[in-house]
């Protein structure tokens, strides 16, 4: 008789966004005060950065060592999570829960070494800030001019059992960044030219407190027991499902980040779609088979349900799978501006328009393309 599969770590994020918040700090204190009460606590990985006083919490904490990754002739250091599972603590100490680890690795991303340590029932104490979230990747890029790299899909947030906002005013950590308690000089100024404006952090502060907001909302108690209670006689229940539908073109991606956000925020269902004039995708050339393919995949990665139809009318096979599937929004990406394809997409948007009346459409903006002058492509930390 096989024993039964342990019950299922909590996992709980610290929150911010921008490096030099405290996010580590705090995750460190809280598991001193663990320890302090008897749990058996490791640090599966930190990530010292220099910062002295974060560096003395760890002081007494039990360190499990990293483990050695060869990639290219240079050795990496990653987290060792079949050390933490030999070990098995009741509590994980594991900084930056974004972070990709190096190609030889067991899993792309240490969220995923997480997901591992979760299901093997160990408790779970990691850090992010909040411009990672995948759904808001084209929104940071607008607003700072940084393209974030390293990205977590909303569900794994969403499945956090507690996220705390670790909060600090943008002029307080402008002053710790020039007193070098966050970076050294030369890092410094770097960071002052991308995500260390004053009116860049005022930005994700609102953005990382929404967040917060959020996840604590979709928290309240008995909330799903409401949710899926029968109607009353007379009561009207709002149901939403949100139907994105994608092509090869590159404002897919962003349709589909955007489509994701809203469905969360809805607590909706999420459907994303492509008619092909063909059965076989003929009418697209190689590259764009390729494109379509990614995009599905993004989607399918970030949980929402793919489909590919034939039909000759696209807008018509388009609307009446929307209306089979009870979707109540529609959201179709604006085409880049040439003089020729900006009719037909006019057109084709505005026939949807005319035929899910009964629907909410939406038409999102392509984000694809920034001025020339803000392109930088990482974020500091």
């Amino acid at each position: 008789m096989t024993a039964p599969a342990p019950e299922r770590g909590r996992l709980k994020v610290f929150l911010g966004y921008a490096a030099g918040v405290g996010k580590t700090y705090q995750m460190l204190l809280e598991a001193r005060e663990l320890q302090r009460n008897g749990v058996d606590v490791v640090v599966g990985y930190f990530e010292p950065h220099g910062r002295k006083e974060t560096i003395a919490l760890t002081e007494g904490l039990d360190m499990i060592p990293r483990r050695v990754v060869e990639y290219r002739g240079s050795r990496f250091e990653e987290m060792d999570t079949d050390a933490i599972l030999r070990r098995q603590p009741t509590v994980a100490v594991v900084d930056e829960f974004p972070h990709t680890n190096v190609p030889g690795s067991a899993r792309l991303k240490r969220w995923e070494d997480i997901q591992v340590l979760l299901d093997a029932g160990i408790d779970v104490l990691t850090t992010m800030n909040v411009q990672h979230l995948e759904s808001l990747n084209d929104q940071i890029w607008q607003s700072t001019g940084v393209r974030v790299r390293e990205t977590i899909p909303d569900w794994v947030l969403k499945q956090a059992d507690e996220v705390v906002m670790v909060d600090l005013t943008p002029q307080a950590l402008l002053n710790r960044l020039a007193r070098g308690v966050v970076y050294p000089p030369e890092r410094a100024r770097a960071a002052l030219e991308n995500f260390f404006k004053e009116s860049t952090l005022v930005a994700l502060r609102e953005l990382a407190m929404r967040q917060a907001a959020y996840a604590v909302e979709s928290r309240l108690p008995n909330e799903e027991a409401e949710l899926a209670a029968p109607s009353q006689p007379g009561e009207i229940q709002a149901h939403e499902r949100l139907l994105l539908v994608v092509n090869p073109e590159l404002s897919s991606a962003a349709l589909i980040r955007r489509g994701r956000r809203v469905a969360d925020y809805l607590r909706a269902e999420c459907l994303a779609l492509y008619v092909s004039k063909s059965n076989d995708l003929s009418e697209l050339t190689g590259d764009q088979r390729e494109a379509l393919e990614r995009h599905l995949n993004f989607a399918r990665a970030l949980q929402i349900e793919t489909r590919v139809l034939q039909g000759s009318d696209v807008a018509e096979s388009i609307v009446t799978f929307a209306r089979l599937h009870g979707v109540t929004q529609i959201f179709v990406a604006r085409e880049r501006p040439s003089p020729l394809r900006s009719w037909f997409a006019s057109a084709f948007v505005q026939r949807i328009v005319h035929l899910a009346r009964d629907m909410q459409v939406t038409i999102v903006a392509d984000r694809s393309i920034r001025p020339a002058e803000r392109l930088p492509t990482r974020s500091p930390g």
